[in-house]
């Protein structure tokens, strides 16, 4: 009796929780992340010691590991454009288009406002709490777009598309998409 009243009250408190994360990421131990230590690059004596930035404190250093601008250069781009402020020149037609109805400043501020309060109603259940299950897609599945019925909605309007990988068969009928053959949209609900 005494163990099923602790399992109700268990059950009980993690019903109340009001977590609003819904991927379950922790890896349950406590132990040093290997990913946050980078490696110092090497120690190198310039041709021209006038070239060196004056030394100031708590600046950056020669030698600081630079991962994003490293990542940035290995795949072909210029890591000088990471720090870029403003928009760049090819972009501005977009963005004047894009913003021509006006813009709201505080946007950024009122859509994390509304997606917390979307992940506080769809939290994850009392169980998938207890089995720190990811809820992530059950989560979002009613803003998510069916990428076949769009498929087939411009298919017959003659508009190029591009093309869709093959779906999976089940009996000589179309089975239905699954979760990850859709892709996420904003829609009002």
């Amino acid at each position: 009796m005494r163990a099923i009243a602790l399992t109700m009250t268990m059950l009980l408190l993690a019903a109340c929780s009001s977590d609003p994360r819904l991927m379950n990421t922790s890896a349950g131990g406590s132990g040093p992340d290997e990913f946050s230590i980078l490696p110092t690059k090497p120690l190198q004596m310039p041709a021209d010691l006038n070239v060196l930035p004056p030394p100031t404190p708590g600046g950056g250093n020669i030698t600081d590991p630079t991962p994003h601008a490293d990542a940035v250069l290995a795949l072909g781009g210029n890591p000088a454009q990471l720090s870029a402020q403003g928009i760049g020149a090819a972009d501005v037609g977009l963005v004047n288009h894009a913003s021509r109805l006006g813009r709201d400043p505080a946007i950024r501020q009122t859509l994390a406002d509304e997606d917390l309060a979307w992940r506080s109603r769809h939290s994850r259940r009392a169980l998938e709490v207890l089995a720190r299950t990811n809820v992530y897609y059950r989560a979002y599945d009613p803003m998510t777009l069916d990428s076949w019925a769009e498929l087939e909605r411009w298919r017959p309007t003659g508009a190029q598309l591009p093309a869709a990988p093959p779906r999976g068969m089940s009996g000589g009928k179309p089975a239905r998409p699954s979760l990850f053959d859709r892709v996420p949209t904003l829609r009002d609900d």
